[in-house]
């Protein structure tokens, strides 16, 4: 699913495509046959129209993100008779698009086109790849999305609660159809590596205990807002604590027995991804997927080497800056070990991230024309996940539905959340990152809704880490310990290039992987385990980082060498996010193109008042 996988970044660390039932078949059908067969610019509108409907209808879960009415009582249909009733109607989506005239449409739909006709082809060609039959993981998966679904749903009157017991009702059939997924997966010996998954079962168990107060599926009957009548209040808890107990708990019991009993003992040992039924191809396909890109995992593997070489000396030149006597190691263990570096306090970590993040906010005009709207918040991951979660991610708002972004910190082990790292993380996830490029997306009213969701994981992240190097701008990294913290995240993403690829292309072990990350960083052991193990079960996504960060950064020194005293980055920056995400081959065309118009205007700025004057009367 390209472009609702794609959808809600990220990084994510996200929500994937496990939550929601497909667009009715009549309703599909209907609007198909009801598309225009003439007129280029017509047939696009309808056909972004139905590729957008079709999207919010066959996964609820991304429509109620995007405060989309009518679907939050549904799940996404994952049986087998779904999951090829959705891959027939993308083709025939995509049937549909080639039956537009590219060359009829107007400049300003001309992109609206490549992106549509470029996501629905991507997606077409990965129905090759059975990758439904790695929905779950400790990453990914219905014990991940259902409560942040359910969690962003509204909660505002009876009528949400309603709904939200609906969808609770339908929640066992979510769970039995993944499962049945799960141990189609385990036939055909495509599952996830082993070692990925010890956390799985806790992670599971952890949504039913005892007393639902207390599950994070029941959240939102623990906080009813008092616009709702207590006697209201009251039969809402009632049916879902009898819900609960009767039918969730059986459920969710029923599939972490499986994954201990079954699925764990028979997932592959091997951690390479190509090790799986046509794993070259299927690797090589997420590879060019997730980096919009036509580079090889050896070709990205030598780009990652030249890069952590790059970065390693100026990691070594802090050193010598900081006046430490010893080598790269002694350095990295210092900063790993000593409690000067480390809270004691999840909360003051918290106030520690929010404070940061203020400080960011006031410095952004600076470097954006352009500022969201949508306000953002910084959270700590939920306990339920944050074990074998990542340092942070962000989780997108929406002003539709009411709810402001969200910043997510992990606050698990103390010890492993140093605070050199915290000003670089808080840049990449909050702002001027994630937040402000998806929520800009998200408020552009002159594109289609289409492309409003729409994400590109190598422009989204790509992003998020130039974001990073925007820090020094915004005040940030005064300390030399923040300053190689910042090449720490620099020389992380960097290495993702190294060891993704080593471990699903070159053979190398999973061990090695480790190894070679913490002799190149300052991060700790438990972060660096908890990363090579996403690397695993989701090969090729880390990739799209750094070759996005490249790209940008590329295209931002063409920009300053070519228009040289005449470079304003504000509106470099404004014109690098007004399209919304974009694939990278697609971004350099549109910045090309600004910098070609951008010196025109310089040239006509320099003509003298009497030469303007007499090209006007003319």
């Amino acid at each position: 699913m390209s472009l609702f996988r794609k959808s809600l970044v990220a990084a994510i660390g996200l929500i994937a495509a496990t939550a929601a039932s497909a667009m009715e078949e009549q309703a599909f059908e209907k609007a198909f046959d009801a598309l225009p067969k003439k007129g280029a610019s017509e047939q696009l509108k309808a056909l972004q129209d139905l590729r957008y409907r079709w999207i919010m209808e066959s996964f609820p879960g991304s429509a109620t993100y995007e405060g989309y009415p009518g679907v939050n009582d549904r799940w996404t249909d994952a049986s087998d008779k779904g999951i090829e009733r959705r891959q027939q109607q993308t083709r025939r989506m995509l049937a549909a698009s080639r039956h537009i005239d590219e060359t009829a449409l107007p400049e300003n739909q001309q992109l609206d086109y490549q992106l549509l006709y470029q996501d629905l082809l991507s997606e077409v060609k990965g129905f090759q790849f059975p990758e439904h039959l790695l929905l779950v993981n400790h990453m990914n998966g219905p014990q991940r999305n259902v409560p942040a679904i359910l969690n962003a749903m509204p909660k505002r009157t009876v009528a949400d609660y309603e709904t939200i017991l609906t969808r609770l009702e339908k929640l066992p059939a979510l769970i039995s159809e993944v499962q049945a997924l799960m141990q189609k997966g385990l036939e055909k010996k495509i599952t996830p590596p082993q070692i990925t998954l010890r956390d799985l079962p806790g992670q599971i168990r952890a949504l039913v205990p005892a007393d639902p107060k207390q599950s994070p599926l029941l959240k939102a009957f623990a906080e009813m807002p008092s616009t709702i009548s207590a006697g209201q209040q009251r039969r809402l808890q009632q049916r879902a604590f009898a819900l609960y107990h009767k039918d969730l708990v059986p459920a969710w019991q029923g599939m972490a027995e499986f994954v201990e009993r079954d699925y764990i003992p028979g997932a592959k040992v091997d951690t390479a991804f190509t090790s799986m039924p046509d794993g070259l191809r299927w690797y090589a396909h997420k590879v060019r997927d997730n980096t919009t890109t036509t580079l090889s995992p050896e070709e990205i593997h030598r780009i990652g080497l030249a890069e952590v070489k790059r970065i390693r000396g100026e990691m070594e030149q802090i050193i010598r800056k900081t006046g430490f006597q010893g080598d790269f190691k002694d350095f990295t263990d210092f900063l790993r070990t000593d409690p000067q570096f480390y809270y004691t306090d999840r909360e003051e970590l918290m106030r520690g991230y929010r404070d940061i993040a203020k400080r960011i906010d006031g410095e952004l005009p600076a470097l954006f024309g352009t500022l969201p709207r949508l306000p953002y918040g910084v959270k700590p991951i939920p306990s339920y996940s944050e074990k074998s979660q990542t340092t942070a991610y962000y989780q997108p708002g929406s002003n539709e539905a009411g709810r402001a972004g969200v910043f997510f910190a992990n606050t698990y082990n103390l010890p492993s959340r140093p605070k050199w790292e915290m000003e670089a993380l808080t840049v990449h996830e909050a702002m001027p990152g994630h937040h402000l490029q998806i929520a800009l997306a998200q408020e552009q009213n002159d594109i289609h809704p289409l492309r409003r969701i729409g994400g590109y994981t190598a422009f989204v992240e790509g992003w998020g880490l130039y974001s990073e190097s925007l820090g020094y701008d915004l005040g940030l990294y005064k300390d030399p310990y923040s300053e190689f913290g910042a090449l720490t995240y620099d020389m992380w993403r960097a290495v993702r290039l190294v060891v993704d690829t080593g471990m699903h292309q070159l053979g190398w072990s999973r061990e090695q992987a480790i190894e070679y990350f913490m002799n190149n960083s300052a991060k700790p052991l438990h972060d660096v385990t908890v990363e090579i193990d996403r690397y695993l079960v989701w090969p090729g996504q880390a990739l799209a980082y750094k070759l996005g960060q490249l790209k940008i950064k590329e295209l931002r020194t063409k920009a300053e060498e070519q228009l040289g005293s005449n470079f304003d980055i504000r509106a470099f920056h404004d014109q690098l996010l007004g399209a919304g995400a974009v694939p990278l081959n697609v971004l350099e065309s549109r910045m090309d193109d600004w910098i070609e118009a951008q010196n025109g205007s310089s040239a006509a700025s320099k003509t003298t008042p009497a030469q303007s004057g007499q090209v006007t009367a003319s």
